[in-house]
């Protein structure tokens, strides 16, 4: 099969598509054919070598996809040849076929395409455990979303309202803050200008219930616009590592630090399952929008990986094998 591997970390010009072994499925695994496969920031960190990459070169990224099933192992059941099959956690993605753990396997439906499945999963996914589980967003509630036009973004932005919230965006362009505002942002501001004394001008000077904190190096700023009594959710570094939190401040204002992680979500088959299932009937009703995916061949991921390090990107970026 051919795949997108790396022997050496290193920029995107480590990238090389090549021709590799099939790999061998256990009695427990599935081999899906690709048909599409979700590019993310987590590949740029583990092409660096800023992530642990397990076993030796040549090394294949890419956790998240979808594609057809063309066997199965002698251990699975209700499963079959010729299933829709996608995967939020399963390495090595970055192929023409992938060996898929059945109960890490999600049912795609007819009406949902590869590239949407592919699109909407590790983002989507994110976007719903933070307003399930890490905060769970109620009507009414004032919410603020950092890097509001990026893939998680726009998926917040959409489940916040449809949850009954209201949201404030943060980007870093006009063409984003459109991008933001067409999800469904009331208001958008933009991170060179006074977005703090903006989004507490707006909330007439009480702040914000809940920030949904990506960036990092923003969360002294974040907690500076959450009310007495709110929360911040810090799931993500894309600008930097974040100040210390003075735990007598969360004493002081009565404001709350909570974390998320993906993985300590998506557990058990049932979970995966479910959640993917609630996306997927958003989607079918109209009332969770993915943005169309910039796509690229497998065999330009050299290219692929170029665009989303740029941060010009709005939504998501996909590799077609």
């Amino acid at each position: 099969m051919k795949a997108l591997v790396f022997n050496t970390f290193g920029g995107p010009e480590v990238l090389e598509y090549l021709d590799i072994a099939d790999p061998v499925i256990g009695p427990d695994e599935i081999l899906v054919r690709m048909k599409a496969i979700g590019l993310n920031f987590a590949d740029i960190y583990r092409r660096k070598g800023n992530y642990h990459l397990a076993g030796n070169p040549p090394y294949i990224l890419g956790y998240e996809g979808a594609g057809i099933v063309e066997k199965t192992g002698a251990n699975v059941q209700g499963i079959n040849v010729g299933d829709r099959i996608s995967f939020a956690d399963v390495p090595y993605a970055n192929a023409e076929l992938v060996a898929v753990p059945m109960e890490k396997a999600i049912p795609v439906p007819e009406t949902i395409s590869f590239d949407e499945a592919a699109s909407v999963l590790l983002q989507g996914l994110t976007a719903h455990y933070l307003t399930r589980d890490s905060y769970e967003v109620k009507k009414d509630d004032t919410v603020l979303v950092h890097a509001a036009a990026g893939g998680v973004g726009q998926l917040l932005v959409q489940i916040i309202k449809l949850l009954g919230g209201k949201v404030i965006g943060i980007t870093s362009s006009m063409a984003k803050a459109a991008a933001a505002k067409e999800a469904g942002a009331e208001q958008v501001f933009l991170y060179k200008d006074d977005w703090k004394q903006e989004v507490l001008e707006v909330t007439n000077g009480k702040g914000v219930d809940v920030v949904y904190e990506s960036v990092g190096s923003t969360l002294q700023d974040s907690f500076a616009v959450t009310r007495i009594g709110g929360t911040v959710v810090f799931y993500g570094m894309a600008g930097g590592d974040p100040a210390p939190v003075d735990p007598r401040m969360l004493m002081d204002t009565s404001k709350t630090l909570t974390g998320g992680d993906l993985w300590n979500v998506l557990t058990t088959c049932e979970e995966r399952v479910n959640r993917s299932t609630e996306l997927f009937r958003w989607m079918e009703a109209g009332k969770l929008k993915v943005t169309e995916p910039t796509v690229y061949a497998l065999r330009d991921g050299q290219e692929a990986h170029l665009f989303l390090e740029s941060r010009k990107s709005t939504g998501k970026i996909l590799l077609i094998p």
